[in-house]
C-alpha cells in the first residue's frame, strides 16, 4: 500500500490499526448483545410466567436506548476530540467502552435482583452509547487525516470493515458457545463470557491508543476560528449533519435490519433454530465484510457518489425478494445462503465508501463533531429502532414482510439524499478550514494549503 511521502509509514499504519480497533471493540459488543437478545429477553426482561415476545420487545428498547444517547456521546467527545485532540479522545473513550462492556458480564439477572435487573442493564447500555458516540468520529478522523492521498475511500473503509469483523467475531462468539454448551448453560452463565472478553480485548486496544500520535490535520489546523465566523459556522455544519445522517440512512437501516436483527427475526417469525439464525448471520456479515474494502478503493477511483447509489438503489429494490427467500420453505440452504450473502454484499457498498464521504462534509476543527454526530443520529433513528419496530410491527400485523418494507423505504429515501453528493470530492484533499457563505453542493472544491 502506497503511503504519503510527509508521513513516515509506521505512523500511518500504527493510525489505522489504532484507530479500527476500538470500533473492532465496540461492535464485537453490540453484535453479541444482538445476537444474545433472546437469552437476555429471558435472563434480564422475562419474569417468570412473563410473555417470551414481550421480553424481547424490552431487550431491543433497552438496545435502542444506547443508540439514542450515541448522539450525546458524539456531540461530548467529538467537542473535546476537536478541540484538544483525536489521540487523547479517543483514549478516553475505549476506557468507558471497555468498563462498560465487562460490567454486562458480571450483572446480576431478574432472579437474583427483581425488577433492579433491566434497569441496571440499561444504565450500562446508557454509558455503551456515549463511548459509541464519541468512537465514529473519532476513529474515521483519525484514518482519513493520516490516509495517503487518493486512499481516503480505503483508509474509511477500514472502520466499516473492522463493523464487519466485530459482528461476525460476535456472531462466531456466539455460534461457538451455542454449539460447546448446553441450552441450560448457555442460558445460565454461557452469555456472560463474550462480555467479559471485552476487558482483555480493550487493554490491548489501550496499548495501542498510547502509542499513537495526533493526525497531521489536527496538529496543523487545531481548533482555530474566527468569532465572527462562528453563527455562519454552526449554521452549515448544523446542515452538513442533517444532510449526512440522510446520506447514510440506508445504510443504518439495512446494516441492523441484515446482520443484527435476523437471527431473532428468524427465530420468532419463520421458527428457526438458534444454531441456523446465527449461521445465515456470519454469511450475511462475510458478505458484508468482503464488499467493504473493495468499495471504498473503488470510491477513491470513480468517486463516492457512484457506489453509494448503486448499493442504495439495490437494497431498495431487492429488499423483498431476498426476505421472501429466506420465507420459502420450497428454497434450499445453498439459494438462501446465497440471498443472505448478497443483502450482506449490498450494505457494503455504502459502508466502505460512507465514512470516507462524511469526512470529506466538514473541515478539520469541527470533523470530529460533524461527522460523528452525522453517523450517531442516522444510527439512533434507523438502527436504534430497527429491532423494536420489526418485532413489534410483526407482533402486531403478523406481516411477515415487515422487515423488507422498512428496509426499502430507507434505502429509497437514502438515495434522495445521495442524489446531492458531488462526483470529484474523492479527488481533493480534506477540507482544513470552513467556507463562507454557506457552501453549495455544486461548488468546486477548494484544496487545503
Amino acid at each position: 500500500m502506497r503511503v504519503s511521502a510527509s508521513l513516515p509509514g509506521p505512523a500511518t499504519r500504527r493510525a489505522l490499526l489504532a484507530g479500527s480497533v476500538g470500533n473492532f471493540i465496540e461492535w464485537y459488543e453490540f453484535g453479541v448483545y444482538g445476537f444474545f437478545a433472546t437469552v437476555i429477553a429471558a435472563n434480564f426482561f422475562t419474569p417468570e410466567g412473563g410473555s417470551a415476545i414481550e421480553g424481547l420487545v424490552k431487550t431491543y428498547a433497552s438496545f435502542g436506548l444506547a443508540f439514542f444517547f450515541r448522539p450525546i456521546g458524539a456531540a461530548v467527545f467529538g467537542r473535546v476530540g476537536d478541540r484538544i485532540g483525536r489521540r487523547p479522545t479517543l483514549i478516553l473513550v475505549l476506557l468507558l467502552m471497555t468498563c462498560a462492556t465487562t460490567l454486562i458480564g458480571v450483572l446480576p439477572t431478574y432472579d437474583t435482583v427483581g425488577a433492579a435487573a433491566p434497569w441496571l442493564l440499561t444504565l450500562v447500555r446508557i454509558l455503551q452509547g456515549l463511548s459509541a458516540g464519541g468512537e465514529f468520529g473519532g476513529a474515521v478522523s483519525l484514518m482519513t487525516e493520516f490516509a495517503p492521498p487518493g486512499r481516503r475511500g480505503l483508509y474509511g473503509a477500514w472502520q466499516s470493515f473492522t463493523v464487519a469483523l466485530g459482528l461476525l467475531a460476535g456472531a462466531g462468539t456466539a455460534a461457538v458457545l451455542a454449539t460447546a454448551l448446553s441450552e441450560a448453560a448457555l442460558n445460565d452463565w454461557g452469555w456472560r463470557l463474550p462480555f467479559l472478553l471485552a476487558l482483555p480485548l480493550g487493554l490491548t486496544a489501550l496499548w495501542l491508543r498510547l502509542r499513537l500520535e495526533e493526525t497531521p490535520s489536527f496538529r496543523t489546523t487545531g481548533a482555530q476560528a474566527a468569532p465572527s465566523e462562528a453563527g455562519a459556522t454552526r449554521r452549515e455544519t448544523a446542515g452538513a449533519i442533517v444532510l449526512g445522517a440522510g446520506r447514510i440512512m440506508g445504510w443504518a437501516a439495512a446494516g441492523y435490519t441484515f446482520l443484527v436483527v435476523m437471527p431473532s427475526y428468524l427465530q420468532a417469525t419463520l421458527d428457526a433454530t438458534f444454531q441456523q439464525a446465527l449461521i445465515a448471520t456470519v454469511v450475511a456479515n462475510a458478505g458484508f465484510a468482503a464488499a467493504i474494502l473493495p468499495a471504498g478503493l473503488l470510491s477513491d477511483r470513480i468517486g463516492r457518489r457512484p457506489v453509494m447509489l448503486t448499493g442504495a438503489a439495490l437494497v431498495t429494490v431487492l429488499a423483498f425478494p431476498l426476505l421472501n427467500i429466506l420465507q420459502d420453505p420450497d428454497s434450499s440452504a445453498l439459494v438462501q445462503g446465497m440471498a443472505v450473502l448478497v443483502a450482506g454484499a449490498v450494505v457494503g457498498l455504502m459502508a466502505g465508501p460512507g465514512p470516507a464521504m462524511l469526512a470529506e462534509m466538514f473541515p478539520t476543527r469541527v470533523r470530529y463533531t460533524g461527522l460523528g454526530l452525522a453517523y450517531a443520529l442516522s444510527n439512533a433513528v434507523f438502527s436504534a429502532c430497527a429491532g423494536l419496530i420489526i418485532t413489534e410491527a410483526v407482533k402486531r400485523t403478523g406481516e411477515a414482510d415487515i422487515p423488507a418494507y422498512y428496509v426499502a423505504a430507507t434505502g429509497a429515501l437514502s438515495l434522495i439524499a445521495l442524489a446531492t453528493l458531488r462526483g470529484d470530492t474523492h479527488r481533493g484533499t480534506l477540507r482544513e478550514e470552513e467556507r463562507h457563505p454557506p457552501r453549495d453542493e455544486t461548488e468546486e472544491e477548494t484544496p487545503c494549503a
